[in-house]
């Protein structure tokens, strides 16, 4: 007898502890200036249209003499669009930013806060398109390839 009390006491408190837990929405990381990757939601190739590649070069001051801004096409995934930018010094990648992400649930939110800077850190140390894709990710890492593949092609 006592240890159905307990065990219903428990059940009750640990249901009680489980109904009044608060997630909190993820935030996402934006790049800076300075040179770190992470995951921005603008568009500045927007106004070029969807699927776009805009090779933009050095407009108005914007990037420092010598680097070029390379917009790869949007590859839409099972899960939504995948778009990136690259930021080029001399032929070599200096900073990937995330123009278009899935970001339908908050699943596909963290999926690509999770995926995004591995994705990144392997495109800059391969200087490639040629990199692996992140296991739990890889509708996101095929869509990144391809969209990182079509600016680095048009690049050329």
């Amino acid at each position: 007898m006592r240890r159905a009390i307990l065990a219903i006491t428990g059940t009750i408190a640990g249901l009680a502890a489980l109904l009044s837990f608060k997630s909190h929405v993820p935030s996402i990381p934006t790049s800076t200036a300075g040179g770190t990757s992470g995951v921005s939601s603008s568009s500045p190739a927007s106004e070029a249209g969807p699927g776009a590649v805009v090779p933009t070069g050095n407009q108005a001051g914007t990037l420092p003499v010598g680097e070029s801004t390379l917009t790869g096409q949007v590859a839409n995934t099972v899960y939504g669009p995948v778009q990136i930018q690259l930021i080029m010094r001399d032929s070599k990648i200096i900073n990937v930013s995330i123009l278009q992400m899935p970001d339908g649930t908050i699943h596909d939110i963290q999926i690509g806060q999770f995926a995004f800077p591995v994705l990144i850190k392997e495109t800059k140390a391969a200087q490639s398109a040629k990199i692996d894709a992140v296991s739990g990710a890889s509708y996101t890492s095929a869509g990144y390839i391809q969209s990182l593949q079509s600016a680095l092609d048009h690049g050329l």
